[in-house]
């Protein structure tokens, strides 16, 4: 099979990041593409591995030199892939599954039309609500933000090749896996 470009987006909460980790389990053939970012590393996170951990100067001297493939500005950090992870992945004849914000989706879409995005949305907001609380990683004020941004996102599902509602991870995680196995997007 030819490497493709699997992009997984939705808002804050819906389990984007929990349904990659379970698709790169089952598909050795797929490697997760390591975003960079400003914001502050969590006590959970390795630097390489969740992401590129990089100061505003560095990330902005990248923006400089052409270095991202998209990025964007969210909660006051920057969020952003390195063209530098498609490049070693492909060469490495696999697949990249992303786990990226809904904007930087499109902005991956625009340039390689091949890609398949899949957008993941909550059962409800209620439940889009409890998920973030509970993961106890946001401030109120953070919490309210990522709150604002779902109704923007959620109109930027039409972007998207597949949505996939998340109100069983183990449904959703092997929806999304049947979506990869029958795409032939490329």
């Amino acid at each position: 099979m030819k490497p493709k470009l699997i992009v997984i987006s939705a808002p804050s909460g819906c389990g984007k990041t929990s349904i990659a980790r379970g698709l790169l389990a089952r598909h050795p053939d797929i490697e997760f593409s390591v975003s960079a970012t400003t914001r502050k590393q969590r006590a959970n996170e390795v630097h390489g591995k969740d992401y590129y951990f990089l100061s505003r100067e560095e990330f902005e001297k990248a923006i400089g030199e052409q270095k991202f493939v998209e990025w964007e500005e969210i909660y006051n950090d920057l969020y952003g892939t390195p063209k530098s992870e498609i490049e070693r992945v492909f060469n490495a004849g696999k697949s990249l599954i992303f786990d990226i914000d809904v904007k930087g989706a499109v902005s991956i879409k625009k340039q390689f039309p091949d890609a398949v995005l899949i957008f993941i949305k909550p059962p409800s907001v209620e439940v889009l609500y409890t998920r973030l609380v509970n993961r106890k990683t946001d401030s109120p004020e953070s919490l309210r933000k990522r709150l604002e941004r779902f109704p923007m996102e959620l109109m930027m599902e039409h972007e998207f090749d597949y949505r996939v509602v998340n109100d069983d991870l183990q449904k959703a995680i092997d929806e999304v896996d049947r979506i990869v196995a029958g795409d032939s997007g490329t």
